[in-house]
């Protein structure tokens, strides 16, 4: 049986500051993140069966990404947890405002791992993960392949 991979898309604003870091991204500012998710496995061909056809339903993925990725990140802003930026964090969440506190420094390839392996967790024993592609800005992205991390 062919091994096929499909692919589902997803966008979402986040917010984050680098703690340390030399640069501009030293100061919190936001991104309209685009990530690609791609999975990889058999069509279901067991005749009579719902998803006839399908290596996984679009929408079972995309409740997957949503809980796992879109609706904790989205319109949140995300800070290393080892950093001084929790007092910052802690005065946002007081008024009102929705904070990730990572156990990382939220760049994108790290956010692009954290989000490789929580997908990852939720899919059917019968897929694999195949790459995701996080892009923080029209010309800049990360990227995670499966193949790369075994």
């Amino acid at each position: 049986m062919q091994r096929i991979r499909i692919t589902k898309e997803f966008t979402f604003e986040t917010g984050h500051a680098l703690y340390g870091y030399d640069g501009k991204c030293r100061n919190v500012h936001g991104h309209s993140y685009k990530l690609s998710v791609t999975v990889i496995g058999t069509p279901i061909q067991e005749k009579g069966h719902i998803k006839l056809g399908m290596v996984i339903d679009f929408g079972d993925l995309k409740q997957i990404v949503k809980e796992e990725v879109v609706d904790p990140f989205d319109h949140a802003t995300v800070f290393n947890k080892n950093t001084p930026h929790v007092e910052l964090a802690a005065t946002l969440e007081k008024s009102g405002h929705k904070v990730i506190l990572a156990e990382y420094q939220p760049t994108s390839e790290n956010m692009v791992i954290d989000f490789a392996q929580k997908i990852s967790a939720r899919l059917p024993e019968h897929l694999q993960l195949h790459s995701l592609q996080l892009r923080e800005t029209g010309t800049a992205y990360a990227e995670w392949y499966a193949s790369d991390n075994t």
